[in-house]
């Protein structure tokens, strides 16, 4: 590498440090699907909440790849964590087993989108050259800062395959996506399932709607009352459900006030007054529903908000997707179908390197075999042979 194309990997201790028109311009680049998680809009807003910090165990690191002129070429978030909650990839008996041999697995460096389970880029750069000097910076910091180990989660399959070479193992796992056949209306969707199928999906349907009004909000259409109530939504969903929510109500804020166009809720509400609501995101060619709770137990609400609406909405704007986050097998009888996501882990100890990589020898075909049986019991008409 000359003079000329020689590349300045940097470390940024926020996306306050970096120029917002410059991150977007890697982050989300002509030609690419727009991935509403990458933008520095969203990103920065988890640091100015407090969320994404050091005192929660998310100290940013960012890494920014810069030409000989200066010019933003590429960039990746990335975080020094002090544990391994908010991932969704899950490594807890990783470092249980390093912690049991002696060593120190915390901190390690992740590369993700923090708290969001959202496939899709994490090495932003248009050049393969640069995305891997990209992931050899994050080794380096790795070595500089002590950390145990390097983890790019829900990237992408390219990404994870050109930087096998630096000593990233593989690992997969799997979600639910709705994918959009070219369905007219939502009845087209539902002539495409099987009889019984689409008739329990009509009826959960008629149930969840029963006695409710159903509003879709979009950008500007969303009040403050609609987020104080989301909000308490959310609140009352992850104390349940995680005993500490991730985020705060200045996050959301934030998000409301930098990305509205892209800011979907659908709200239920029972004799006018909200008892339900669920929180998406739109990107270019997917709706990514995020959050929801309710105040009052509807049978089959969560369906509606969560699945049938969004799908509603993707066949209208003719989006290729609806990703609904992570896990949830129940979302196959809805339309859902399983698909792989991808991970690559860097592990500085010889030894824990060696079993993680025996493990996931085993675990991945298991996975690739599981994805493949899962898509047998979708709901969809069987092809006759």
């Amino acid at each position: 590498m000359d003079g000329s194309d020689a590349l300045r990997i940097e470390a940024a201790e926020g996306l306050s440090a970096i120029d917002m028109t410059a991150w977007n311009a890697v982050a989300n680049p002509p030609g690419e699907a727009f991935n509403p998680f990458l933008a520095w809009e969203f990103l920065e807003a988890l640091e100015a909440s407090g969320c994404a910090s050091a005192q929660q165990g998310w100290t940013p690191a960012h890494l920014t790849a810069r030409d000989a002129k200066g010019v933003l070429v590429g960039a990746a978030p990335l975080y020094l964590k002090a544990h391994s909650q908010g991932e969704y990839v899950f490594d807890h008996a990783w470092a249980d087993a390093l912690q049991r041999a002696g060593g120190r697995y915390y901190p390690k460096l992740q590369c993700a989108v923090p708290f969001t389970p959202v496939p899709g880029r994490r090495l932003l750069a248009a050049d393969a050259r640069v995305r891997e000097e990209l992931a050899h910076g994050m080794i380096a910091l790795a070595r500089q800062t002590r950390a145990s180990s390097v983890h790019l989660t829900f990237c992408e399959d390219r990404e994870r395959s050109e930087i096998e070479r630096f000593g990233f193992l593989k690992r997969t796992g799997v979600q639910f996506h709705w994918l959009n056949a070219g369905y007219a209306d939502f009845d087209a969707f539902l002539a495409a399932l099987s009889s019984q199928k689409r008739k329990n999906l009509r009826k959960e349907r008629a149930r969840a709607q029963e006695g409710l009004r159903i509003r879709r909000l979009v950008g500007d259409d969303i009040k403050a009352r609609d987020w104080d109530f989301f909000f308490a939504c959310y609140m009352d969903t992850g104390g349940r459900k995680w005993g500490r929510p991730y985020l705060n109500r200045d996050f959301f804020q934030l998000v409301g006030e930098r990305m509205s166009e892209r800011v979907v809720l659908f709200v239920a509400d029972c004799e006018g007054k909200p008892i339900a609501s669920a929180l998406n995101l739109l990107g270019s060619d997917t709706l990514y529903g995020r959050y929801w709770g309710r105040k009052h137990d509807v049978p089959f609400l969560h369906f509606e908000l969560c699945y049938y609406q969004a799908i509603e909405m993707a066949i209208e704007l003719r989006l290729a997707r609806v990703e609904a986050g992570a896990q949830g097998e129940h979302k196959l009888a809805r339309g859902y179908e399983p698909a792989a996501t991808y991970s690559a882990h860097w592990i500085a100890h010889p030894g824990l390197r060696d079993a993680i990589a025996h493990y996931l020898r085993a675990e991945s075909p298991a996975i690739v075999d599981e994805i493949e049986a899962l898509g047998e019991h979708t709901p969809f008409k069987k092809l006759e042979c």
